[in-house]
C-alpha cells in the first residue's frame, strides 16, 4: 500500500517531466499524509494540467462523507468492479508526482519505517484515480486515490502491496481518457521491475505527521534503530514511596 510519500524535486523539474501547462511553486514535502492536498496531473481539453486534490477518494454518490471510509489506495485487481473506482478508472485517471514513499515492516514486534525510491534517484509518477464530490450545499471537493498492485519479489520483503508507478513513456497512455476502453492501460497496473527501486530504514520520526523535514530521509544505523526501539518501550511505573505528604483534599496538577 502507500500511506505516506515524498515530493522533493524542484517544481520546474516536475513541470518539465509531466508536461502540465501551469507553473505552480511549492516547497518540498517529506511526509505527505492522507487527507492533505496533493498535486495531481490530469489530461483535459488536449493538454495536461496540475491540480491539488485531497488524498482520500470520495465517490460522487456518497451522501455523508463523515460515515464513509477514507480510500487512499485502490487495488488494481478490483478497480473495474468496485463501485468507488469503476467509473474513475475509465474517465478520471491521473498521475501523482513523487520522489519516493514510506513503508513499515514489522521487525521484532515493532514497525520499522523504510524510505523507498527509484534506484536511479529520478522522480516518479503514481497511478491515480480521482473523483469530484459535490455536497448538498453546492460545495465541491476533488479527491484522489493511489492505485496499488501486488509487490514484486524484492519489494515484497517490506510489504505485499506497492503503489503502481507509470513510466514517462506511458504517461500519455495512462492519461488518455478520450475513449471508454481500459484494455490499453491494464498492463500498466503492475509492480515495478525487480531492481527498479531501492530502500533503507529511516527514523520513526516519520510516524508523526507533524515531522516534515529532510532528516526523515536519512538512513539510520542498527544502533540508532535499537535506541529508538528502547525509547519506545513503556516505562515501568516508579515504586510508590513508603511515606508521602498528607492529602489536604485540594488535589494536585503536578
Amino acid at each position: 500500500m502507500c500511506g505516506r510519500f515524498v515530493i522533493t524535486s524542484a517544481p520546474a523539474a516536475l513541470r518539465q517531466l509531466f508536461g502540465y501547462v501551469e507553473q505552480p511553486n511549492f516547497p518540498p514535502r517529506y511526509n505527505v499524509a492522507p487527507t492533505q492536498p496533493i498535486p495531481v496531473v490530469l489530461a483535459e481539453n488536449g493538454a495536461r494540467h496540475f491540480r491539488l486534490m485531497r488524498w482520500g477518494l470520495l465517490p460522487s454518490w456518497v451522501e455523508d462523507p463523515k460515515g464513509f471510509t477514507l480510500l487512499i489506495n485502490a487495488r488494481s485487481e478490483t478497480v473495474l468492479e468496485k463501485p468507488a473506482f469503476k467509473r474513475a478508472i475509465r474517465r478520471r485517471r491521473g498521475l501523482i508526482p513523487a520522489d519516493g514513499y514510506y513503508e513499515w515492516k514489522v521487525e521484532d514486534g515493532r514497525k520499522q519505517p523504510f524510505f523507498i525510491h527509484r534506484a536511479d534517484g529520478a522522480p516518479l509518477g503514481f497511478a491515480a484515480l480521482f473523483e469530484t464530490w459535490a455536497g448538498p450545499n453546492g460545495e465541491e471537493l476533488d479527491t484522489v486515490a493511489i492505485v496499488t498492485a501486488a509487490a514484486g519479489e524484492d519489494l515484497a520483503a517490506l510489504h505485499d502491496r506497492v503503489p503502481v508507478t507509470i513510466s514517462e513513456r506511458d504517461f500519455e497512455r495512462w492519461l488518455d481518457i478520450r475513449g471508454d476502453e481500459v484494455d490499453a492501460i491494464l498492463p500498466l497496473m503492475t509492480a515495478p521491475r525487480i531492481g527498479e527501486f531501492a530502500w533503507h530504514p529511516v527514523s520513526t520520526r516519520v510516524n508523526r505527521v507533524a515531522n516534515d523535514d529532510d532528516q526523515l530521509l536519512l538512513p539510520i544505523s542498527a544502533e540508532e534503530m535499537a535506541a529508538e526501539a528502547e525509547a519506545a518501550k513503556p516505562k515501568k511505573a516508579a515504586r510508590k514511596a513508603a511515606a508521602g505528604p498528607a492529602d489536604d483534599g485540594q488535589g494536585s496538577l503536578f
